[in-house]
């Protein structure tokens, strides 16, 4: 027997749900169904194909209620906030509009002797590995492109958010998905590696830590499987001289603490020009003090509680270690008594930070930003290179030139401008580093889901 999976609720330490983990022979089973499924699936018209996604998607909007209390009782996220349904549908309703165009062959010569064109085929079989933090929203960035491509589906979610996983597929069979075409498993981390290592997916997707897409990688070694791997991320803020400082407070404070900082491109470290940085600082602990700690179902509640209890335990040493070192905390925990030194965690704002503290420089994903002051572009370029990671970097001055300009020195994967944190579908969602590499949303997500094949052919 395996050994059970609990998830430990973040809002009241209870064991909310448990499952027993596949064993290596069922899991094998459910790949061998995938499989055999695949070709049936993808010999649909593609039109059949986009509308029965699209289908599952209206079933799980219809489960919105239980779906929003269900997310905050397993990673704490207030229920205010309504679920991960806006970005879900926009990203659906995209990836479909544009599946037609970028899935259709382009034709390179159809004359009376040579027709000579490129094809994309879908890969096989799909595995998603997906995370806890925003788990539909991650989890539909490949679904949907690959379902749509004529892949079969394969979905591990996280052990924090396990319900998810059941969710989709409740929902995407109730439309008229065939179950073996998506099915949600549960595994351990033992048969998720060993299903990599024989060769059982045509395509893995993980979302998560370094350490995990290392595993994912050394697991693929030798197989030749193609992976997408988003390892998160540090990403920067840079607030100019010419700035718009009330804008740029707001957006990237949000972006910084919304979700109780667990975000992949939440703001983890802020550069402002030594002409705004009184100022900036002193508005941003104000609106980090206009915020609510709180159990996520109640109403005035705009933070919850980190997702567990281990995680609100790094940021609070990576806090701490930096204090230590010199730095300068802002915000009274006073002001936020629901902090239990548990999962429930008060933001902080740092100053006289520097990049010899970890939580300048390792990922902290949590409700913790430190700001630094910086005298002109090059010195914020270079602070915010100074990461091992490269996911988002948002760039706050009036002009688009001088944003593109700077953007184009910064070893990230997407470069705002008065704004953060956002995913635009029609964008590629992409890292460099060792936030990954890979690439979801826009029509490179059908690429990264689908083969090229070339067509020569030639009448004798």
């Amino acid at each position: 027997m395996m050994k059970p999976i609990q998830l430990i609720s973040p809002v009241d330490g209870r064991v909310y749900a448990e499952r027993t983990p596949l064993s290596p022979d069922a899991a094998q089973a459910a790949v061998a169904r995938a499989r055999a499924a695949q070709k049936a699936w993808a010999a649909r018209p593609l039109e059949e194909r986009i509308a029965l996604v699209k289908a599952g998607v209206i079933r799980l909007n219809e489960m919105k209620d239980v779906i929003v209390e269900e997310l905050a009782w397993q990673m704490g996220r207030p229920t205010r906030f309504g679920g991960e349904f806006g970005g879900v549908n926009a990203r659906t309703d995209y990836m479909a509009e544009i599946a037609a165009e970028t899935l259709a062959p382009k034709m390179v010569e159809d004359g009376d002797t040579f027709r000579r064109y490129l094809a994309r085929e879908a890969l096989g079989v799909v595995f998603i590995i997906a995370p806890w933090n925003y788990p539909y929203l991650t989890t539909i960035n490949t679904l949907v492109p690959a379902l749509i491509a004529g892949n079969t589906v394969v979905l591990k979610h996280a052990s924090q958010t396990l319900l998810v996983g059941e969710r989709l597929a409740e929902a995407f069979h109730a439309a008229g998905i065939p179950e073996d075409v998506f099915q949600n498993i549960v595994l351990d981390h033992a048969s998720t590696e060993a299903l990599i290592k024989a060769r059982s997916f045509d395509f893995v997707n993980f979302t998560g830590s370094v350490a995990g897409g290392q595993a994912m990688e050394r697991a693929a070694a030798g197989t030749f499987t193609p992976l997408g791997l988003e390892l998160g991320g540090k990403d920067p803020g840079y607030v100019r001289a010419d700035a718009n400082l009330d804008a740029a407070v707001d957006t990237l404070m949000d972006g910084a603490l919304f979700n109780a900082g667990q975000c992949c491109c939440g703001i983890e470290r802020i550069y402002v020009h030594e002409s705004l940085y009184d100022a900036f600082v002193e508005k941003a602990v104000a609106w980090t003090n206009t915020l609510k700690l709180g159990n996520p179902f109640e109403a005035d509640s705009t933070m919850g509680p980190m997702a567990h209890a281990r995680f609100a335990r790094v940021v609070r040493d990576q806090i701490a270690e930096a204090i230590t070192a010199g730095a300068k905390p802002l915000i009274d925990a006073a002001n936020f008594p629901a902090d239990d030194g548990g999962a429930y965690l008060a933001p902080q704002v740092l100053v006289n930070v520097d990049h010899s503290m970890r939580v300048m420089t390792e990922e902290s994903f949590g409700p913790v930003v430190g700001i630094m002051k910086v005298k002109d572009d090059a010195e914020a370029i270079a602070l915010m290179n100074d990461s091992q990671y490269g996911l988002t970097a948002s760039i706050w001055t009036e002009d688009y030139d001088t944003a593109a300009a700077i953007g184009a020195q910064i070893e990230t994967g997407t470069v705002f401008m008065n704004r953060a944190d956002y995913l635009d579908p029609a964008l590629c969602w992409t890292g460099c580093k060792n936030t990954g590499r890979g690439s979801s949303l826009s029509y490179l997500g059908f690429h990264s889901v689908t083969r090229p094949k070339s067509y020569h052919l030639k009448k004798a």
